[in-house]
């Protein structure tokens, strides 16, 4: 704890949160240390670390802290609106992480959830998008990557590209995902040759091709606006 009326800029180096932070790490500061570099300065014979133990002594914990109004944190004496906003936002992030962190990724074991997950984003593509959905030995969504885009009736796909992102991400398995503007999920014979490449590709890399999912469009006499080409049986290398 600083002695009043001692200011940051009076102390050595080695003692300046700033500079603790870039030669230590942010692990080193105490919480104080850390929320006054949020606020930058203090005031006239008060430090920002002394007004940052003041925050600290009033709210109790940095919960509290991170839970307190503008208002409230306007109403210690070296807070203002600009400091106030400053504090408010590093905490909002802080829980927006802790929520991420919390959020239990989708398992997608099966070929509906697949097309849940990318029936939107592909619905108004007017060209063919390939995607790749990278999963966990759970089966649960680590990222979707988009390899390439073509034209209607056509698109390129490379190994090297697919499994270079799997690789990248840890995956241990993968599912196909492309879109045909036309409507008709049903596979093409170069649908059907690039997954047997990519399955035989997979093979190799130890990271398994789980189904290859086609994306159409539902009429009266076709109610399902995906097809699956491992359910159509197309899926031996």
């Amino acid at each position: 704890m600083l002695a009043p009326g001692i200011r940051i800029k009076d102390l050595p180096d080695c003692e300046r949160p700033r500079e603790r932070l870039a030669a230590c790490g942010a692990e080193a500061l105490r919480n104080a240390e850390l929320i006054a570099i949020l606020l930058r300065t203090g005031m006239k014979g008060v430090s920002a670390i002394q007004i940052a133990e003041q925050v600290l002594q009033k709210f109790g914990s940095l919960q509290n802290l991170a839970r307190a109004s503008l208002e409230d944190l306007r109403k210690i004496k070296g807070i203002g609106p600009d400091k106030a906003i400053a504090l408010k936002s590093a905490f909002t992030l802080a829980q927006r992480m802790a929520q991420e962190l919390h959020t239990e990724p989708p398992l997608l074991d099966n070929p509906g959830s697949i097309a849940d997950l990318l029936r939107e984003d592909c619905r108004l593509y007017d060209v063919e998008h390939f995607h790749c959905v990278l999963l966990n030995t759970r089966r649960k969504l680590i990222s979707v990557e988009r390899i390439s885009q073509g034209t209607l009736d056509s698109v390129l796909v490379h190994p090297r590209e697919v499994f270079r992102h799997a690789i990248a991400a840890n995956a241990s398995a993968l599912v196909l995902v492309h879109n045909h503007p036309s409507g008709d999920p049903l596979p093409s014979e170069a649908d059907i040759k690039v997954t047997r490449d990519l399955i035989r590709a997979g093979q190799v890399l130890k990271i398994e091709v789980l189904d290859h999912i086609i994306l159409g469009k539902k009429t009266e006499q076709r109610p399902q606006d995906y097809s699956s080409l491992r359910e159509l049986g197309y899926f031996y290398a």
